[in-house]
């Protein structure tokens, strides 16, 4: 077929927006041909295996998904009990993006923790870990950690361990939400593992869909007395892909080299030409009225503009607000975001702002 979509368009909305990576797809026609057992019996799903054995370790054991909602759902419902509950920061997206599927799907009370940067600490921990034996409180048995954060920012594996040290001494399991682990590892420069299996996490999701894959995700149980009965949660959830064969070539096409770090490296480098340019701009004058309000160490710039200004260059590039009370908006660069198409939004932006 034609496309049915002008392919010069650019966003700055979402890494969801971009397509597929053309090493991802070769990797689901490599696996196209003939018959292979459903339901995950087969040979691309047990070599995912030992792939993200590499990266987490040999206890792991993988289990793919179609979306990070459902990895999310499918983690937190097998770590705990009817009466457990999350505690996650207010701005987690488990908490504020995912329709409420946690409370209305998993049956999981998430107890919100307001932060400056999307991170928590052991002492923000401690504002919701409490109650243990009180039936009149949802049990706090899980925390949950973002890496990267909605606010763009990242924990270092000292950061990591603190937290899952302290959950571990209160009784509780670690979770992390991975949609953008690629550009997190990148970032920080260390291996998978060490913000993860070596900090205590005990179970991950890990991200496929925003760095490059068609649509695959996985429940990654990194120890396995933390959530036990993985496989049939993730059924009864309606996330049991019967053709696995394609979600799980689609990791092993990001993991099994190092495709996830290029594509997390290119995005995250996109980002910070943006926000260099855009900084050097307000510096010099040639960008007015508006102010970068997050450090970009991602894929993600999120700046303060003046009024009405977002809307005229909606007009161009399509982008989402973060704030709309500060006229915060977010601006998200993916691994096929160019520099061209950075400088068409910075040139915009000051055309835009040059009259104030």
């Amino acid at each position: 077929m034609t496309p049915l979509h002008d392919t010069s368009i650019r966003s700055f909305a979402s890494d969801n927006y971009s397509g597929v990576h053309p090493e991802v797809l070769a990797a689901i026609a490599a696996a196209n041909d003939g018959h292979q057992v459903a339901y995950g019996d087969d040979a691309y799903t047990a070599r995912l295996q030992e792939v993200l054995a590499g990266h987490f370790g040999e206890r792991v054991e993988a289990f793919p998904v179609f979306n990070g909602t459902g990895a999310n759902v499918v983690g937190l419902q097998a770590m705990l009990p009817r009466w457990g509950a999350v505690v996650a920061p207010v701005s987690a997206h488990i908490n504020t993006d995912e329709g409420g599927a946690p409370e209305r799907v998993g049956g999981i009370k998430i107890l919100g923790v307001p932060t400056a940067d999307g991170k928590l600490t052991p002492e923000l921990l401690d504002r919701e870990a409490w109650g243990w034996g009180d039936e009149h409180r949802a049990q706090p048995l899980v925390v949950s950690l973002t890496q990267s954060t909605e606010f763009g920012t990242l924990y270092t594996p000292e950061e990591v361990r603190a937290v899952a040290e302290h959950a571990h001494a209160l009784g509780m399991r670690v979770h992390m939400d991975g949609s953008r682990i690629s550009n997190a590892a990148a970032a920080l420069g260390t291996p998978l593992r060490a913000f993860t299996t070596d900090a205590g996490v005990d179970v991950l999701s890990l991200g496929g869909t925003k760095n490059g894959a068609l649509g695959a995700e996985a429940v990654v149980v990194i120890e396995p007395s933390a959530a036990e009965g993985v496989k049939f949660v993730r059924k009864f959830d309606m996330q049991l892909a019967s053709k696995m064969r394609f979600l799980s070539a689609q990791l092993i096409a990001l993991f099994e080299g190092d495709l996830y770090l290029r594509n997390a490296r290119h995005a995250n480098a996109m980002a910070a030409r943006l926000s260099s340019l855009v900084e050097a701009g307000i510096a010099d004058g040639s960008i007015r009225g508006t102010r970068l309000t997050q450090p970009t160490v991602v894929n993600g710039v999120f700046v303060s503009l003046p009024d009405g200004v977002a809307d005229r260059l909606r007009a161009h590039f399509r982008f989402y607000d973060w704030d709309a009370t500060k006229n915060e908006v977010r601006w998200m660069c993916s691994f096929d975001t160019q520099e061209s198409d950075v400088d068409a939004l910075v040139a915009a932006l000051q055309a835009e702002t040059a009259g104030l």
